[in-house]
């Protein structure tokens, strides 16, 4: 996720299309790409707003590796420059020395396409930008850091499952992911539609799949469950009013809401997620959609951590793993993002 081309006004303004990843090096074991794996090296830049760089939070936390890769958390309100680290000491991120994480980027190349977004990978010594690709950067994170895992890691991208996996994740992004900014940056009223159409046409196919298994592929949770999950659970709060994605409310659609609770009571998933950020964010940057800025107070939290009885239907979450110990006292997500 990062910022509009002429600032935040222009959200809901022009047509929306979502830019490729530029920066597409690779972290890897064998350090193909010129950037192995190596703890201590990177750091993970996100915002705890922002779909896509949760993707990362939840990887990295399932999969144990806080010790080993470091994460810097940008104010969830951009300015014109994009991400900035205002809620650190002095506005700089500590570790990088930074005041926007658009610095890092500029140290990488100059003129780059497609605007500043997190999630960003930074290499520590050299203070540049790795990589901004939010699609492969967890893959590699489930496939390339396993060195690194805590012991007890789960295998989020099982090889017997990923071609499944791969369909799944690929429906989910094009309709729900990608849909509901489609929608909610629709500059017509036909583009609108067509959008909001597909996001629910899916959101229903997905109703009917999670009725009779309690994750999406397999008996355990894998990286679709990731990528479903950060957007759903950011529906209700954003993308039903904000975003007009309306037909019906997650919490009225009995499955779907009791898988995302499911998910969100599970560790490593809700415990990274910060609905203060994350309404702030959408209603006081997109100021072409939202122009007073007003943040509602709704929707209640508490219904987040009430019985979903989703074990029912069996599965193992972790597999043969185990869950995630609780996060780092400094990750910890304040009292007014959670229930």
């Amino acid at each position: 996720m990062g910022s509009a081309d002429d600032g935040n006004s222009s959200y809901g303004q022009k047509a929306f299309k979502r830019s490729k990843s530029h920066f597409a090096d690779r972290v890897s074991a064998d350090g193909r790409d010129g950037w192995p794996v190596e703890a201590g090296r990177y750091r993970l830049v996100v915002s705890r707003a922002c779909p896509w760089a949760s993707r990362a939070v939840i990887s990295r936390r399932l999969l144990g590796l806080e010790d080993a890769l470091s994460m810097a958390i940008a104010d969830p309100i951009q300015d014109d420059r994009s991400w900035r680290f205002t809620l650190d000491p002095d506005d700089r991120d500590p570790v990088l020395g930074i005041r926007y994480l658009s610095e890092a980027y500029d140290r990488r190349e100059s003129d780059y396409p497609g605007g500043v977004s997190v999630p960003a990978l930074v290499d520590v010594p050299s203070g540049k930008l790795v990589t901004n690709d939010y699609q492969q950067l967890t893959l590699d994170l489930a496939t390339e850091w396993t060195a690194l895992h805590r012991r007890g890691a789960p295998d989020l991208y099982p090889r017997a499952l990923r071609d499944e996996i791969d369909t799944v994740m690929a429906e989910v992004y094009e309709d729900v992911n990608n849909g509901v900014y489609r929608a909610g940056f629709a500059t017509g009223q036909e583009e609108y539609e067509e959008a909001c159409a597909g996001v629910f046409r899916r959101l229903d196919l997905l109703t009917s799949r999670l009725a009779r298994q309690r994750y999406l592929v397999g008996d355990t949770l894998t990286e679709a469950d990731i990528r479903l999950f950060t957007t759903l659970v950011r529906f209700d709060a954003v993308y039903h009013g904000h975003f007009k994605c309306n037909r019906w409310k997650l919490a009225e659609n009995e499955v779907l809401w009791a898988y995302v609770r499911d998910l969100y009571q599970t560790p490593g998933f809700g415990d990274t997620v910060d609905f203060d950020h994350i309404k702030r964010h959408y209603h006081q940057v997109h100021t072409g959609i939202n122009p007073t800025g007003i943040v509602p107070l709704g929707p209640d939290l508490a219904g987040w951590l009430t019985p979903h009885h989703r074990e029912e239907l069996g599965g193992r979450p972790f597999g043969d793993g185990t869950p995630p110990g609780p996060p780092p006292p400094q990750e910890r997500v304040p009292a007014q993002g959670r229930p």
